[in-house]
């Protein structure tokens, strides 16, 4: 980004200012053209006035530098907002290789394989990001999480536990929301016309990627939960006791979600407030065990992924912008 100063002029009753001959000559303008003008409350942005976003496209040569990855160059390329992406080779593409690019298009959110031949693989975006929602995909990312971890808290007192084998399988699912929710955000940030269909500031944007960090890793400590309690071998009233305290987190976690994507400040104050007895009841519950000689291990690595999950909410709403008094 370059940087020009102007000075106001007054020419009748009006104030103008002169735009950058350089700007003028890289956007095709004339005296004739339209510009697009935003304001802010100490801001001004000038664009030129075109009606489609330019397609971003990127070329990856076949065969890739020894140091290079094929799938996190797609996944990279793909968080950076490119449209169209081609990959070609001099030479026939190795089925290996096929094979990890077909799978990486499973976990990128509306990106597909459109072309496809013995030496050239063409992938675009086939979704209209004007058309997407951020607040939307952040509630999904946490109804998913939050599915899972019922799942969980169900486990510690069913006999039944081959559901948590599953939960894996439905992170992927967090994961590639994560994915296109991070794209999308950063799209905004190079695309201010994206930004004000979403009306959402660079602090916004910002508070929205830590957001969706957080609940991606909720859904990884979910997953590491389910495989400690389906091999955990502590006694059903242990289970219990757990399960006791954790069976009703959800709506908490709802409150957090629902403050931060409104924004709501009060509704902040009390997520916070049930966020802190939450943490209270499960610092209690080696309180229970505390006078016996040694407390089982597994009983405290479940207790401390609750916790890990839980302060991830808790993170995400303390996010929430403070009300100052002006």
């Amino acid at each position: 980004m370059t940087k020009f100063i102007r000075r106001l002029q007054k020419i009748g009753s009006s104030i103008l200012v002169s735009l950058p001959k350089e700007w003028i000559d890289a956007n095709n303008l004339d005296k004739s053209s339209q510009v697009e003008i935003e304001t802010g409350h100490d801001s001004i942005s000038i664009s030129a006035n075109k009606e489609t976003r330019p397609t971003k496209e990127l070329v990856i040569t076949y065969p890739l530098p020894k140091e290079e990855n094929i799938v996190a160059d797609i996944t990279g390329a793909y968080l950076l907002g490119y449209d169209i992406i081609q990959i070609n080779s001099k030479s026939i593409l190795p089925g290996e290789d096929r094979e990890k690019i077909r799978n990486s298009m499973r976990r990128l959110v509306g990106m597909e394989i459109v072309e496809e031949d013995a030496s050239n693989i063409n992938m675009q975006f086939l979704l209209d990001s004007t058309t997407l929602n951020p607040e939307k995909i952040l509630k999904r990312m946490s109804s998913i999480a939050l599915g899972m971890y019922e799942d969980v808290c169900n486990g510690l007192i069913s006999n039944d536990k081959s559901n948590l084998q599953t939960l894996s399988n439905r992170d992927v699912e967090v994961n590639r929301q994560y994915f296109l929710l991070v794209r999308l955000i950063r799209s905004t940030l190079v695309d201010k016309k994206l930004a004000n269909v979403f009306n959402l500031g660079n602090i916004d944007v910002l508070d929205y990627r830590v957001a969706a960090n957080l609940l991606e890793n909720a859904g990884d400590t979910i997953v590491e939960l389910s495989d400690l309690i389906y091999n955990s071998s502590l006694s059903e009233d242990n289970l219990k006791k757990i399960h006791g305290i954790v069976q009703n987190f959800h709506i908490i976690a709802e409150k957090s979600i629902d403050a931060f994507t409104k924004p709501d400040r009060l509704l902040a104050i009390e997520a916070i407030s049930l966020h802190k007895e939450f943490q209270e009841k499960l610092a209690k519950l080696r309180i229970i065990l505390g006078n016996k000689k040694q407390i089982p291990i597994d009983f405290l690595d479940i207790v401390y992924r609750f916790e890990r999950i839980s302060k991830s909410w808790a993170d995400v709403v303390d996010l929430v912008k403070p009300i100052y008094n002006d």
